[in-house]
């Protein structure tokens, strides 16, 4: 009874995570949901500000927090082992549902695209932001990123084994493409309100403060092939690897 009653919790966790991509997605393109990051302000734009940086600390720290080694640790002394990774899924998700359901548009005009040529490109980089993301996380394996690999494991009475370092597809040019992928999602924006700043600015900086502990933790579990990973593969540009490899040969090439 414990191990299917930890499966349903797994599957309910993913399947409100996955509503909640999906949800996401129509937030941050502002169509077909019935909340966006733009629109009317309802509020002053000093509460309006107060609460969406609440919100957005919110979710960085559960996020960021949850994800340590030392927090997991700790936390695997109340939440059992299998369905600790699918309850980070449900907090992460609980989180941006809140975030969803409170945010206050700010009002405002930073800049807007007129030609619907450029605004259709603009949509289409977003979505293909998205799509970077969703893939992303299938190269690496999205069933044990998100806990439904865990909770089967446990369901069918095996033992978990952590996942091997790979580097497949995106992963040979950068080391973070689902980064890159919310990069895109945030930014490329037909129309950029102040709200919709706010939100970008505030995910790019947390963005890359989470890049940081996260390399950090992967020096920690992997050692030296993380770190050689690290110097042959640029963190998000793909094109700083060539640029690099030309400056080492002109280098050579003059020191010769």
């Amino acid at each position: 009874m414990r191990r299917f009653t930890y499966l349903m919790y797994g599957v309910v966790s993913y399947a409100i995570f996955f509503a909640t991509y999906l949800y996401a997605i129509g937030f941050i393109g502002g169509f077909g949901v019935p909340t966006s990051l733009d629109g009317q302000p309802t509020v002053p734009l000093s509460t309006a500000l107060l609460v969406n940086l609440g919100l957005l600390g919110l979710f960085a720290v559960q996020h960021s927090v949850m994800a340590r080694p030392t927090f997991k640790r700790w936390w695997t002394r109340v939440v059992p082992v299998p369905v600790e990774r699918a309850t980070y899924t449900l907090f992460s998700s609980l989180a941006l549902i809140a975030l969803f359901a409170f945010w206050q548009p700010m009002g405002g005009s930073v800049w807007t695209v007129t030609s619907p040529v450029a605004a259709t490109v603009l949509h289409g980089v977003m979505l293909l932001g998205f799509l970077i993301v969703l893939v992303s996380t299938f190269l690496i394996n999205h069933f044990d990123l998100f806990g439904l690999r865990q909770v089967w494991l446990y369901f069918r009475k095996q033992p978990y084994t952590p996942m091997k370092f790979r580097t497949p597809g995106f992963y040979r040019l950068v080391r973070h493409p689902l980064y890159v992928g919310w990069f895109l999602a945030f930014w490329a924006a037909p129309t950029m309100t102040m709200a919709h700043l706010l939100f970008a600015v505030m995910c790019t900086a947390y963005i890359l403060v989470a890049i940081q502990l996260e390399e950090r933790n992967l020096v920690d579990e992997f050692g030296e092939t993380y770190r050689e990973y690290r110097r042959r593969v640029p963190m998000l540009n793909p094109f700083a690897a060539k640029r690099r490899e030309q400056r080492v040969a002109g280098d050579a090439a003059r020191a010769a």
